[in-house]
């Protein structure tokens, strides 16, 4: 991994326990913390959503709810973003922007996260409040303002504008790369 302008498919299709070394060396625990993601992705002076995003990011990746991002959750968290199905996408999405946890989503929850992403990426090519409108003019069949899980998947899918947007709204590739590099500057 000594070269810098390795692809994250690269990095991947490396042998297995030659990255699992390379994991236990940068991190000798085997667990990332909360604290050390946002050191590696240089994420001082943030806003509070976009604070909020790298939490609910974390928390999200952190499968089992321990407080850590171990090397088999870093790997299929890193998979599913590059190789995930569609259906494990739109999952992991709707877990990202259900943010109290309720099962549902509504208009709120959807604007921070896509505002908290743009303050991150520092890409303001879309409005969050005209994605979010768009997302529930056309998916929110019921009107009701909340989306659940299934209505999200089947409406997404329905509407390919709409999975093109967040797709490129969410693609967490260049967040991936920030670790990858941070990780190679650091073994240097």
């Amino acid at each position: 991994m000594g070269n810098q302008h390795a692809t994250l498919d690269d990095i991947l299709a490396e042998d297995m326990h030659h990255w699992y070394n390379k994991f236990m060396k940068e991190s000798p625990s085997g667990l990332i913390t909360l604290f050390e993601l946002k050191a590696i992705l240089d994420l001082q002076g943030m806003n509070e959503d976009a604070n909020a995003y790298v939490d609910q990011v974390f928390f999200t990746f952190d499968m089992d709810g321990d407080g850590y991002i171990d090397f088999v959750e870093y790997i299929a968290a890193v998979s599913l973003m590059l190789k995930g199905e569609i259906n494990q996408k739109l999952k992991w999405y709707f877990k990202l922007f259900d943010q109290d946890g309720n099962g549902k989503i509504d208009k709120d929850e959807l604007e921070t996260i896509f505002t908290a992403i743009q303050d991150i990426t520092r890409n303001r090519d879309v409005i969050p409040e005209e994605i979010v409108t768009l997302i529930f003019e056309k998916i929110d069949v019921n009107g009701e303002g909340e989306l659940t899980l299934e209505e999200f998947i089947q409406g997404a899918k329905e509407h390919p504008d709409i999975m093109e947007m967040m797709k490129n709204l969410m693609d967490l590739t260049p967040v991936l790369l920030i670790i990858v590099e941070a990780r190679q500057l650091k073994n240097k």
